[in-house]
């Protein structure tokens, strides 16, 4: 009987993991739409900073909750994440978004599973053998046909902010493993709560005293439209999907977190569509290799 209800427990716990991957897909899958609309109005840093400081705003009283429970080696932890997990790929998705489709950005993404393995071998040992060193390769020929391809395809690219999308996949893939290894046992609202907070306040200092925000809400056309899809944007992607992430990473771990990337691509092509953008054969190309990766770095 115990055997029994052991294995409707962990029948559970599966399809509950299932679940959670899904939300999160089509959560992050429509980020980059909603980045695409807030570019329309505001700056990339702009961009960034709105969807940062929303997020602080929002854990504020969490923060003050839980602050106080920490060690100082768990904030430093904690900092990295914020900054990996959310503040450097703000600014980078961004800027690469001036000259990328949503399209582009939300394949290219897709790699975070690769660097989670590549970090975990690294820096925490973690097993390769030959079919995860094949997915890795794969992986990194997916986003280079990418972004070669689409030079000479129509779509709207180029090797330098292809790469800042890259360079955020791994900043994502270090959040998860220091995470995954080293706060587990960490409540997921905490880390959340916590680790955007301190990378939002100097977000929201820059946005009101460093630029011209306040002026372009009032004056520029669609500025408040462009914030209602960034304040989306940071509600749903950053702060619920955050907590979300960083409990199913707790609850399985980083590498089945990070297949979130397998529907990611699937969710951004359709908004793409949707918004009018040119889809060709080196979306394809790029994005069959990268999942080809994907799958064989999980073998």
């Amino acid at each position: 009987m115990d055997t029994i209800f052991l294995s409707q427990s962990a029948s559970r716990e599966r399809m509950r993991a299932w679940v959670m991957l899904l939300l999160l897909s089509v959560i992050w899958g429509s980020s980059y739409i909603l980045i695409k609309k807030g570019l329309a109005v505001y700056s990339p840093p702009q961009v960034a900073c709105i969807r940062l400081s929303v997020a602080a705003i929002a854990f504020l009283p969490i923060f003050l909750m839980r602050l106080s429970k920490l060690s100082w080696s768990q904030l430093g932890l904690l900092v990295i994440v914020g900054l990996t997990g959310s503040g450097i790929p703000a600014f980078l998705f961004a800027t690469a978004q001036t000259h990328l489709s949503s399209s582009v950005a939300g394949i290219l993404n897709s790699l975070t599973p690769v660097f989670t393995l590549v970090l975990g071998l690294i820096f925490f040992g973690v097993a390769t053998p030959s079919t995860k060193i094949t997915g890795i390769v794969l992986g990194l020929l997916g986003a280079l046909a990418l972004m070669v391809l689409g030079q000479t395809q129509g779509i709207q690219s180029n090797m330098w902010y292809g790469g800042l999308i890259v360079l955020g996949a791994v900043c994502y893939a270090t959040s998860s493993n220091i995470v995954g290894f080293h706060l587990r046992d960490m409540n997921s609202l905490t880390i959340s709560a916590v680790s955007f907070f301190l990378v939002g306040v100097p977000a929201i200092i820059y946005l009101f005293l460093g630029s011209d925000f306040p002026h372009l809400v009032y004056t520029a056309p669609g500025a408040w439209e462009a914030l209602g899809y960034l304040t989306v944007l940071s509600l749903t992607g950053t702060v619920f999907a955050s907590v979300l992430f960083f409990k199913l990473i707790q609850s399985t771990s980083p590498v089945f977190g990070s297949t979130v990337s397998y529907i990611v691509p699937a969710v951004a092509l359709l908004w793409g569509v949707g918004d009018g953008e040119l889809i060709s054969s080196a979306h394809f190309t790029g994005l069959g290799l990268i999942l080809a990766g994907v799958y064989f770095s999980r073998q």
